[in-house]
């Protein structure tokens, strides 16, 4: 039988309530001591042996059983399992691939054997080949920070153990001590997500679109843990500028979700005013931007309504720092992005256009909210703004941000910085606002292209998830992710990196780089949203597809889409859209 969207959400908020209950031997007064998890737990097996330490058949034994799926469980005659036998002198190692990047930790579990004591293992995680083969520190730069992904855990007899909270795609264990001979039985990665349905779809006739945007839907889907996240390995916290590629990915695929107000209002309680949110500017110029966002796609009144308060007077500290030039002036971080973080001019120039975008958003908020007197008083901080028109800049991120902000001309900045050097000089946070600006200029093919080429050249290297950072020059000379490392090339994730992400701790399932998933569905599948929901008006752009179909949840349900075009290139829409939804072409 069919179900509504609708009907759906409630089946679901039904079922998150029957699994979140505490037995009945708790009290009601315990019940306000629980916090439940939104979480479900899958336990995979891998489906690769990458490397071993030996290939005698004297120190490993059976490792083939590891790729065989069991039941979890250790039994007192479970027989031929993979077994680990060491001396003084080889303490045996192997290295397991479960597929994909994934968050969550690893269960081990040991048979029975003659003696009973806990039999001592290493543990590495690692987001690519070489992370879990390598040391703490040194000049690759592997850390345990924000997450433990390198450490010795006590196996007991005829028993497991399930440890780590990281993101991972590969584990290396090795044997402590000499003289051991364990049987294990498995050693499956324990996945820990928000089970959520892909509402959202897009599907052309370039496979490489197609994986680019589920990759970019798949690593947000990695970050929706507790909170919003930016990165699952590190640094796992709810950074607010970071949230606005997400949310924009969540709206595209995901539809509305719970995780996004609760990430905003902590961001808001922990951040009271004239705090900046996460130290920086910009960031509380986002928090701003995403709540625009976040009405134009739900229409969520009586949320907004609890922003009121803070967000005027955010709006109001933000007018502050206005010169008598119109210039900006802001205080604490100034910061846009990582490359840009040590250029003065872009980071003027980001912030001007940003401080447009913000009072831009804040009136259209206020005329949402009633106060029409703040509105008006918005869109004059906003003109008088715009009298100031950087010069100087040369970055492609504060260019997109003085397109978005009608700073600048798009099809000039187009053709002059955006398209100079192909996807040179590009971050993965701010390639999102570049293909919002080629977007402005009618360079809808020209952003396919380099959507294609910088975020597909990830996917080259063995990316399942999207990057921290990303430079395409690297990528050219470098092996893949999912290799061990050879001399004749770099390997992408030891020998690069800068600022916070320096060799390994670089992280490689990062939400701040899905916008492709997001600019897709809006300007190829053509889903523009507007009127709090109610209305989408469809305008795609194939550029040199031959069709694109896909879905999209809307408050109303289901939004299903078709293109196709011709030799003569005339392209035929197909739209089955949901009762109560103004549908425009």
């Amino acid at each position: 039988m069919k179900k509504s969207l609708p009907i759906l959400l409630i089946l679901c908020s039904i079922k998150m309530t029957l699994f979140a209950q505490l037995p009945p031997v708790f009290s009601a007064e315990d019940k306000d001591r629980a916090t439940h998890s939104e979480m479900v737990r899958t336990y995979l097996t891998p489906n690769r042996i990458v490397w071993k330490s030996d290939d005698s058949g004297k120190f490993i034994q059976n490792e083939q059983t590891l790729l065989e799926k069991g039941n979890g469980q250790v039994a007192v005659n479970d027989k031929n399992l993979f077994r680990l036998i060491s001396t003084e002198e080889h303490k045996p190692g192997i290295m397991l691939d479960y597929g994909k990047e994934i968050h969550g930790g690893v269960k081990i579990s040991m048979g029975i054997r003659p003696s009973k004591t806990p039999l001592k293992l290493r543990i590495r995680f690692g987001e690519s080949v070489s992370e879990a083969m390598s040391n703490i520190g040194g000049k690759f730069n592997a850390t345990n920070e924000h997450s433990l992904r390198d450490f010795i855990v006590e196996v007991p007899w005829l028993g497991s153990i399930e440890v780590g909270e990281t993101g991972f795609r590969f584990i290396r264990i090795d044997v402590v001590e000499g003289g051991e001979n364990a049987p294990i039985k498995s050693v499956e990665a324990a996945f820990v997500y928000r089970d959520l349905d892909y509402i959202g779809s897009f599907e052309s006739n370039n496979k490489r679109l197609n994986d680019i945007w589920m990759t970019g839907a798949y690593t947000v889907h990695l970050n929706m843990q507790n909170y919003l996240w930016d990165g699952i390995k590190r640094d796992r916290l709810v950074w607010v500028g970071d949230m606005h590629p997400e949310v924009m990915t969540i709206n595209t695929v995901f539809g509305k979700n719970s995780i996004v107000p609760k990430s905003l209002d902590l961001a808001r309680d922990q951040h009271p005013l004239p705090q900046w949110m996460n130290t920086i500017s910009s960031y509380s110029m986002w928090w701003l931007i995403i709540h625009k966002n976040w009405y134009d796609y739900h229409g969520d009144l009586a949320y907004l309504k609890e922003q009121e308060t803070y967000m005027i007077a955010l709006l109001d500290q933000l007018s502050t720092f206005i010169d008598d030039d119109n210039k900006e002036i802001l205080n604490g971080g100034r910061f846009l992005d990582w490359p840009t973080s040590t250029d003065p001019k872009a980071v003027h120039a980001g912030l001007q256009a940003m401080m447009i975008m913000t009072f831009d958003a804040g009136a259209e908020m206020m005329e949402t909210l009633g106060r029409n007197d703040l509105k008006k008083k918005y869109q004059k901080i906003s003109k008088r703004l715009k009298k100031h028109i950087p010069e100087g800049n040369t970055s492609k991120q504060a260019a997109s941000l003085m397109v978005l902000a009608d700073l600048a001309k798009a099809k000039k900045i187009n053709t002059e910085i955006l398209k100079k050097d192909g996807v040179q000089n590009m971050s993965t946070f701010y390639g999102y606002y570049i293909l919002e600006a080629m977007a402005k200029a009618d360079d809808y093919q020209g952003a396919i292209d380099v959507i294609s080429e910088y975020w597909g050249g990830m996917l080259d290297l063995g990316a399942t998830t999207f990057w921290e950072d990303f430079n395409i020059a690297e990528g050219k000379i470098s092996g893949r992710i999912d290799e061990l490392s050879v001399e004749d090339k770099s390997d992408i994730h030891t020998d690069f990196g800068a600022f916070c992400y320096v060799g390994l701790r670089h992280s490689l399932a990062h939400g701040w780089a899905s916008g492709p998933t997001s600019w897709l569905t809006q300007y190829v599948l053509g889903v523009n949203v507007s009127d709090g929901g109610n209305t989408v008006t469809i305008k795609p752009h194939l550029g040199n597809l031959e069709y694109v179909n896909g879905t999209f949840p809307t408050k109303f349900g289901i939004l299903k889409i078709s293109h196709t075009k011709n030799a003569n290139g005339k392209v035929t829409t197909k739209i089955d859209a949901p009762k109560g939804l103004d549908v425009k072409q």
